[in-house]
């Protein structure tokens, strides 16, 4: 599922501005073109793809997506409080691959597949990790994979594996929270260790600001987020340990939407098969999660 996440400090003073907000992302050129934000390179519309389209997104000409805003460098908010990212870079495309523009509604990470399953969002767009337990409530159209790491202040060594006793920061609604943070704590217990301490925060920002102001020992996200929050932290945040439980990274669509999840499918592979994806991914500097084909709930477990 998704992960935990942080915006640069200097955007968070921005960041309640679009709590409940909506932003429109309108192609910055005429129907059939649109470059995608950021400064990727112009993208064609797809009239296969397109043609998947159920009538009602056809007839709205746009996607309405959920976005939890605050983990970069995946999806953040901008100094207008405007999202960013590569995730967000990589939905204006394949919008544009579609002939639609994009409406991001600003959510907290726990509230968009109920808002999706509710009507409210066509997509989810939060790194959400795909899982077979996910697969019963939405479809989700993988695009990317992450594992979990671990950060801690500077000079500090926590082992992931064994860090009984510790307090660790999560963000609500994530593996880290519900699943793995847990399962670890478990492991603790039965050994007859103290149990690690969660930490649940409704931001990823937030989470990283407990580490950072030493309210806990660590902080648990999705490996890119993690890396970039030590890479943003002037040295204040160092990574624990490696890489570990890799999953996809899947977006959420109601399991009633027709063929909507076969069009974002297509537009997502064209964007790969024309080299917009790899651009995209390198731009952020987050390659190496790059998948060879788009694939609708690929997780297995």
């Amino acid at each position: 599922m998704k992960i935990a996440r942080l915006a640069p400090i200097a955007l968070l003073a921005s960041a309640a501005l679009l709590l409940s907000g909506c932003v429109n992302n309108a192609p910055a050129t005429p129907a059939g073109s649109a470059a995608a934000s950021g400064g990727a390179a112009s993208v064609t519309k797809d009239d296969d793809a397109a043609a998947k389209l159920p009538e009602e997104i056809v007839s709205a000409g746009k996607l309405v997506i959920g976005t939890d805003a605050t983990y970069a460098p995946n999806e953040f908010k901008d100094a207008a409080g405007n999202p960013v990212g590569w995730e967000i870079e990589l939905a204006d495309a394949m919008a544009a691959k579609l002939g639609l523009t994009t409406e991001y509604n600003i959510a907290k990470f726990d509230n968009i597949i109920p808002s999706i399953t509710g009507g409210k969002y066509d997509v989810g767009l939060s790194s959400f990790f795909d899982t077979k337990e996910r697969q019963q409530q939405v479809d989700m159209i993988d695009y990317y994979t992450a594992g979990i790491q671990w950060a801690a202040l500077a000079g500090k060594t926590i082992d992931p594996d064994d860090a009984c006793g510790i307090k660790l920061a999560v963000q609500n609604g994530t593996t880290e929270a519900l699943d793995d943070g847990p399962a670890k704590s478990d492991a603790c217990v039965a050994a007859g260790k103290e149990p690690i301490q969660l930490l649940g925060y409704d931001t990823q920002d937030d989470a990283t600001a407990a580490v950072t102001l030493g309210r806990a020992d660590a902080m648990s996200a999705d490996s890119p987020v993690t890396q970039y929050a030590v890479a943003q932290s002037g040295g204040k945040l160092e990574t624990q340990g490696d890489v570990y439980s890799v999953f996809l990274y899947g977006m959420p669509i109601a399991k009633d939407r027709g063929t909507l999840g076969e069009a974002l499918q297509a537009a997502l592979q064209s964007l790969m098969d024309d080299g917009t994806y790899t651009s995209i991914l390198e731009k952020w500097g987050v390659e190496q999660g790059a998948i060879d084909a788009i694939d609708i709930n690929g997780a297995t477990e």
